[in-house]
Parts: C-alpha cells; structure tokens; sequence
C-alpha cells in the first residue's frame, strides 16, 4: 500500500513539473509513467481471467503420523500466457501445506500435489484455494479464492496393548470375549440423530417426525464384560506442554484402551467434562470407533468438573458386568470412593493414573519447562503417596502411566501400585 501511494505521489509530481516546466523530455517521462501504471494495473486485473482452479484433498479423517495429500489443478482456456501465479490453501494445521508460484501457457493445464505430515491430534481447517497473480513491477495484484475449504479430523495414534486383557463379564450369559455378529438386543436405550451409514431399519419415524429430521434408535449391546472410560479433563489437574502434557498422555491411553476393547468385540462407552459434556453411549464395531476417537481428537484439558463430579453424576451410565476405567492425572482421593462404591452395580473399577511428577520430569529434562524446586516437589509425592493408599485401601486396581516408556509395558508390567517410585 506504501508503495502505491508512493508511486501515485511520483507520478503527480512528475505531471506537475511537466505542466510548470513546459520540457518536451519531462513530457515524454510522465506519459512514460502514467501508460507504465496503466498497463502495470491492466495486466494484473486481467492475469486471472480465463484461469479454472481446483484443490481436493485426500481424506478428511487421518490419524497422529498420516499425511495428508493436497492436489492441485490450474487449467487456462486464455490466448495469452500467464507468467506468474501463486498458488497456496491457508489453513489451521499445525504445519503449513506448501504452496507453489508456477506460469502457465495458453490453454494448457498443470496438477500436482503437495503432501503435509499430520503431527498432533484436533481438528483443523483447510480453508478455499487461493491464487494470487500481479504485473512484474508488484505495483498491483489480482487475488481469488476457490473452493469451499475443508475440516480435517486428526485421530490420535492408537498404541497396540499385546498382553493387556479385560477382566470378565461378572454376569451369566455372558462371555469374556465379545461374540461377533449382531451388536443389538431388541431393548432400545436412546435415538439419535441419524448419520451417514446408520442402518434404515433403525430408523424410529416417530421420533423422526417429532424433532422434524431423521432419528435412529440406540439398541443395548449383548452382556459382556465392555469398558466404559472416564476421561478426565478438568483443567486444574492436568500439567505440563506439548507432547509431554498430562492431557496428550491421558488421550492416548484412552484411545489405546477403547481401540483394544473394540478390536477385542467389546462394546465402549466413553464420558468426558471439557467446556462440554461429551458422552459416546456403549456400542462395538468401527462406527464405535470413529465415534471414540473424533471424541478423542478434540479433547482438551478445559473443563471446570472435578472428576468426583463426574463421577457421581454419571453413576447410572455403568451396568452390571462392565470395567470402569478411570484416566486422570489428579491427586485428589476423593474420587476414589464413588468409583469403589460402583462395584456394588457390579462393575469392576480400574484406575489409570497420569503420573504428574513423571510428566514434569520429563517436561524439564526435554526443556520444555522448568524443573520442579523441592518445595513444590515433595507436596505432590506426599498426594501421589497417599492416593495409592487410598486406591490399595479400596481395593481399586490402578496404573500409573509415565511418559518415558511405551503403554503397553507400563499396563502389563506396572500392574498395581506398589511399584510406583517418585520420578
């Protein structure tokens, strides 16, 4: 814009010389300027006339590691070249997707395609194609936008749990292992709105007429013994950044636990209290899947719940025969007791704890935050301390999960808590 103004300024000094002076050679200047403005301004609005564009990307869902592929064509039906367009798609993702300036001649057509890695979960935007084209001076330009934009739902990665089992359904009729086949008994729970893949037998058309859009009904799953996860997402328990978060580590042992249970034929359920209560009702197959960890991949640590809130509150979601998993971070033993008092449903209680020392310390040694002085240190091994008692005094089966090592290891080989040591 400086630069423009500047130009304009030049160029009605330029005249006003010319008028004063009366000189054949400042003459000859200004008119140099003015048609080098004029055809400069001509040339950049014209530069996208004739110019078809498009972008598509490859997928809409991906997963933690995954790339995503972006395809670009730019066709030109003109009669005149055009030697400079810049081509890019803004966007949200964590890394930028790389953009290309290429020329095109006279109705000839370029694709190509710009790959992008996918590092961390959420949800991004990629928004509407943008090509820019100016005049070889930069004094104008000429911008356009194509395309709707899109959103990407980046899944986090689900880590493989070999030797970690579910305990048994404490019910009759029921199996250790979720039997395949139909995933439905004739009781029917809820309705929901209806989503693309949804069988059109379960489709409850009074209800659908009701709320004026199709309704589908929720079916209870066949006894077994299925997981229903507790997620915990109230933000003053969780602590560290980036990568070696409390929250990041939580995600990924839910989604490791839920995908487990999944590929195993149980049925999961999954809650959890961010700036909105977020409730996956109990079901098997990839559905199921895709509906745990879209749920997991916007997870953040925002919520104001306590987890003994959510707890109580969310009591009657847990029936007979299913494994209760708590995943939490927080040091607080209140929680402990509505989670022991479950088992009275029949339910088996599990906790999973988010070590926060271990987190801290790794935080620190990666330089990502400061180390914990000891004054701050001891008060959280003292509540570490003394919510393992708290879980052993219940008889709550518990695991604390440190960053440092793969989950599988730690779910197995750290069972109980006796073995936890202070970071």
């Amino acid at each position: 814009m400086r630069a423009k103004l500047g130009l304009l300024a030049a160029v009605s000094l330029v005249v006003a010389v010319a008028l004063v002076s009366g000189s054949t050679l400042v003459y000859f200047l200004a008119y140099l300027v003015a048609a080098t403005v004029v055809g400069a301004h001509l040339l950049a609005r014209r530069g996208l006339d004739g110019l078809e564009a498009g972008s598509w990307l490859d997928r809409r869902h991906a997963t933690v590691g995954d790339f995503l592929a972006v395809t670009y064509t730019l066709r030109s039906r003109a009669r005149l070249p055009k030697p400079w367009l810049e081509v890019h798609s803004p966007s949200t993702l964590p890394l930028a997707i790389p953009g290309r300036v290429i020329s095109l001649a006279p109705r000839t057509e370029r694709t190509w395609a710009a790959r992008v890695p996918l590092p961390r979960r959420g949800q991004y935007r990629v928004d509407p194609l943008v090509v820019r084209t100016g005049d070889p001076l930069g004094l104008f330009e000429s911008v356009a936008s194509v395309g709707p934009g899109a959103t990407i739902l980046v899944y986090p990665q689900v880590a493989a749990l070999p030797a970690w089992h579910l305990p048994p359904a404490a019910i009759e009729a029921a199996s250790a292992r979720g039997r395949q086949g139909s995933h439905v008994t004739p009781v029917v729970t809820s309705v929901r709105p209806y989503t693309p893949g949804d069988a059109f037998n379960r489709i409850h058309w009074r209800s659908s007429a009701r709320h004026q859009e199709l309704q589908v009904k929720e079916f209870d799953i066949e006894p077994s013994a299925d997981l229903w996860v507790f997620l915990d997402l109230h933000r003053g328990v969780h602590v560290g950044t980036g990568e070696t978060a409390t929250v990041e580590s939580s995600v990924r042992v839910a989604a490791a636990l839920a995908g487990h249970a999944l590929a195993d034929g149980r049925g999961v359920g999954m809650e959890a209290v961010g700036v909105r209560r977020a409730v996956v009702a109990a079901d098997r197959g990839v559905r199921q899947r895709h509906k745990v960890l879209g749920l997991l991949a916007v997870a953040e640590a925002e919520g104001s719940t306590p987890l003994v809130e959510m707890l109580l509150e969310s009591t009657g979601r847990a029936r007979r025969g299913m494994v209760v998993m708590v995943v939490t971070p927080s040091l607080d033993p209140s929680w402990v007791r509505p989670l022991a008092a479950m088992r009275g449903q029949g339910v088996a209680p599990v906790a999973c704890l988010i070590d926060p020392l271990a987190h801290l310390a790794h935080g620190a040694a990666g330089g990502d935050q400061e180390a914990l002085r000891p004054s701050a240190r001891e008060p959280l091994e003292r509540a570490m301390r003394a919510l393992l008692h708290s879980l052993a005094e219940h008889d709550v089966h518990a695991h604390v999960v440190g960053p440092d090592r793969p989950l599988g290891e730690q779910l197995v080989a750290g069972r109980g808590t006796s073995g936890w040591r202070a970071a």
